[in-house]
């Protein structure tokens, strides 16, 4: 293993946007005894990712707030309503210089595991691939891992995903880890809430 491969690997949490689709802030939502951010920043850290980055935004001293005592650093957006696009720039641009690369993650994800998080990072540090992507059932969604020689093309990208067109213009190269279809249950309206408050929530 080189010694870029075992350099940090930084988690940017993904937090900023406004809810729209749910009518409150999601985020604050209580899944297993906390918060769905809290949740999320938890396993971030669980599964190794230091340091930890939060992109937040919309109603930045509220969220934040649900990050006491958590070793993390905020990041603050205040472009959060344009769009992810802003956020996962202002979390890219706000990484350590030491950082060899960046596990993205979107905070309203209450079934990733700190276990699968774990096991992105050490694909990647296992191999040379430059990405490595998560797989639900032939969905690549986050979390998504780069390394650092993409951080350039993520600040940069234009339109709409600039995560997802780094991943499309790099999956020749990447390695690609496989989850149950189930993890990727998301919060985008109240019905899901609603559902998800009946299932367990993973430690």
């Amino acid at each position: 293993m080189s010694d870029h491969r075992t350099g940090p690997v930084a988690g940017i949490l993904l937090a900023a946007g406004l809810s729209s689709r749910m009518g409150s802030n999601k985020l604050l939502f209580d899944l297993g005894g906390e918060s769905v951010l809290r949740g999320a920043a938890r396993r971030l850290l669980a599964g190794g990712l230091d340091p930890l980055l939060v992109v937040l935004g919309h109603e930045a001293e509220r969220t934040r707030r649900e990050l006491d005592g958590l070793p993390c650093r905020v990041v603050l957006n205040p472009d959060y309503a344009s769009g992810i696009n802003s956020s996962l720039k202002a979390g890219v641009a706000a990484l350590p210089a030491d950082v060899r690369a960046a596990l993205v993650m979107l905070a309203d994800m209450p079934f990733v595991t700190a276990d699968m998080l774990a096991a992105l990072v050490d694909r990647y540090r296992a191999t040379t691939a430059p990405l490595v992507i998560s797989d639900y059932a032939g969905v690549n969604a986050p979390p998504m891992l780069y390394d650092r020689s993409l951080f350039g093309e993520l600040l940069t990208m234009t339109g709409e995903g600039c995560g997802r067109q780094v991943v499309k213009k790099h999956r020749h190269a990447a390695e690609v880890l496989p989850w149950p279809e189930a993890a990727l249950a998301d919060l985008d309206v109240p019905e899901d809430y609603a559902r998800l408050q009946s299932r367990t929530i993973p430690e």
